[in-house]
């Protein structure tokens, strides 16, 4: 059985003057699209802006001073969390903090921390939990521009410091210049 002879294809050799070709008209579809550019962009700009650029650094309570009286210990900044929690447009840090006791469970405070503007220091704005309530804080967060947090403490100065017998959520939140705090009516026995 024979097989047909095909002519050999002219468009399937190439040569030089192909890729020349090819090349030009690739350099006009070039430089044509530069030539047909978008218009500006129209979106609207909001009239408000941040008091503070986006990118402001969170104060570090490192460098904080804790209106605690620890004696010869330290304050340790046990947990913190960051965020805006006035609107501002600058991050406030929350930290819960306790005297460095090398044993047990020191009472905690949550201490709210800025950054002034003309300073590099942070300062503490308010005190949420004080350690004199000798409450332990667990379950710690930052959302929605509230804290939350578990307190747990002692119903009577009668309870051994081992034996903490109460467990009471609480919220607070920035309103008109305060931080309010909520927590249900009953607080939980341990």
């Amino acid at each position: 059985m024979q097989h047909p002879v095909v002519p050999e294809l002219a468009h399937a050799t190439t040569r030089p003057l192909h890729w020349i070709i090819t090349a030009a008209a690739v350099s006009s579809v070039i430089a044509l699209s530069s030539l047909f550019q978008p218009g500006p962009a129209t979106a609207a700009q909001p009239s408000h802006r941040a008091k503070t650029p986006a990118t402001a650094a969170a104060p570090d309570p490192a460098d904080a001073d804790f209106p605690l009286q620890c004696g010869t210990a330290e304050p340790v900044v046990k947990q913190q969390a960051t965020g805006d929690l006035d609107g501002d447009g600058r991050p406030e840090t929350v930290a819960v903090v306790h005297c460095d006791a090398g044993m047990g469970s020191p009472p905690d405070g949550i201490y709210v921390l800025t950054r002034a503007a003309d300073s590099p220091k942070p300062r503490v704005v308010a005190t949420l939990v004080d350690p004199e309530d000798r409450l332990t804080v667990t379950d710690f967060a930052l959302r929605d521009a509230a804290v939350t947090a578990t307190l747990v403490g002692y119903s009577s100065p009668d309870v051994p410091s081992c034996c903490p017998d109460r467990k009471t959520p609480a919220k607070w939140h920035w309103n008109n210049g305060a931080f309010i705090r909520s927590t249900p009516s009953e607080a939980r026995s341990v």
